[in-house]
């Protein structure tokens, strides 16, 4: 994989991932993406779930939307990891 074909962001996720299929030696570096992007979609929807409830405040939207936004950037992130193979 390039460096100047993903995002830093996915960068990071794929070196861990590739480092993870070096120490266990037991799977193809595509299982490795695919476990890392599993993980990460996990993390991402308990976190920052897709339809996240307003805490009742005046900052409501802004904390939405920033929510939604961090949110679109781990998708993004898993989205490129699934396409490596």
């Amino acid at each position: 994989m390039t460096k100047e074909k993903y995002s830093p962001s996915t960068q990071a996720v794929s070196d861990a991932a590739n480092k993870a299929y070096w120490d266990w030696g037991n799977m193809c570096p595509a299982d490795a993406h695919t476990i890392a992007a599993a993980a990460l979609r996990a993390a991402v929807d308990a976190v920052l779930p897709e339809n996240a409830e307003p805490v009742g405040d005046e900052h409501d939207d802004a904390r939405e939307h920033q929510w939604m936004r961090i949110r679109y950037k781990f998708l993004s992130i898993i989205s490129e990891l699934e396409e490596i193979k």
